[in-house]
């Protein structure tokens, strides 16, 4: 009877901490959107919603500020689709590779570097982008910038490439053998197999790592903060200058600029930008991925 109680107690305990875990993480979240929004609404009293969302020039450290976003969230999205133009395409031929047609040696060889490329910090790939690979693209862009969108957005795209591949191919080794089998005994090749009938099948799964990728790629910092050049253009031109939302973030945060001041509340009206794009994806994300689940 004691070793009945004793364990209820210990059981009820667990549980105890188990919520506890789960409300504290909720907490957390909740914590950082509410001093998100709290500081915004002190930037917004000063600066109307209509010209921040519609503004073309951000300025807000200068004589006579402007405080457009525009040229923040068009830097974000083109360096992001460059890096997504170069990681999903890679990353599911990689994880296609190791999925269906690679040796067990190989793959265990391939597995470890490709994770330790997501092990590299990232102010390294930002130097690698400015001091290796735009030299290399201005001998053929002659008008390419020496601080650019494109160099940055290629390396992100390789950073990015080991969170598609480890993803998609766990996705396709969870495909039953059984459905393979079946295709291949309606006299289907290897290749038709992996691309009609395994990434159909998995396609929930490579989704999630196409998101995970995507948001990777609108989250980073440093290479932009390096190679893309801090000045905040309104362009889709890749061999321009551009400043992303997390790198004009970072700059300001440095501590140049005094706390309280409209300067200062920038950056979380930046980030509250930043927020509500990645929030957004999500839930294109969860909606497409019910979607294909429903279909398949």
């Amino acid at each position: 009877m004691k070793r009945k109680i004793s364990t209820k107690i210990k059981e009820r305990g667990i549980e105890g901490l188990l919520l506890l875990s789960a409300l504290s993480s909720i907490m957390i979240t909740l914590s950082i959107v509410f001093i998100l929004f709290y500081e915004a609404l002190g930037f917004f009293k000063d600066v109307s919603v209509w010209e921040f969302l519609t503004g073309r020039r951000w300025t807000p450290l200068f004589a006579n500020p402007k405080f457009g976003i525009l040229p923040l969230v068009t830097g974000t999205l083109l360096v992001t689709g460059i890096a997504v133009a170069v990681a999903l395409p890679v990353g599911l031929i990689v994880a296609v590779y190791l999925s269906e047609y690679a040796p067990f040696k190989i793959k265990e060889v391939v597995k470890p570097i490709l994770e330790l490329l997501a092990a590299v910090p990232t102010v390294v790939y930002g130097y690698f982008a400015l001091l290796f690979l735009t030299p290399i693209l201005q001998q053929l862009i002659t008008t390419l910038s020496g601080f650019n969108a494109l160099s940055p957005g290629i390396i992100m795209g390789i950073m990015i490439i080991p969170y598609v591949s480890s993803v998609s191919e766990d996705a396709m080794k969870a495909v039953p053998m059984h459905i393979r089998e079946g295709s291949y005994a309606m006299g289907a090749t290897k290749f038709q197999t992996a691309f009609k009938v395994v990434i159909p099948a998995a396609f929930s799964g490579i989704a999630a790592a196409f998101i995970v990728g995507i948001s990777r790629a609108i989250g980073e910092t440093m290479v932009v903060a390096i190679a893309a050049g801090m000045m905040p253009n309104f362009t889709f031109n890749p061999i321009e200058p551009i400043q992303t939302l997390t790198a004009y973030i970072v700059g300001v945060s440095l501590g140049d600029v005094p706390h309280g001041t409209i300067e200062y509340k920038t950056i979380f009206a930046a980030g509250i930008t930043l927020f509500l794009m990645t929030l957004v994806l999500n839930i294109l994300g969860f909606w497409f991925r019910k979607r294909i689940r429903e279909v398949y």
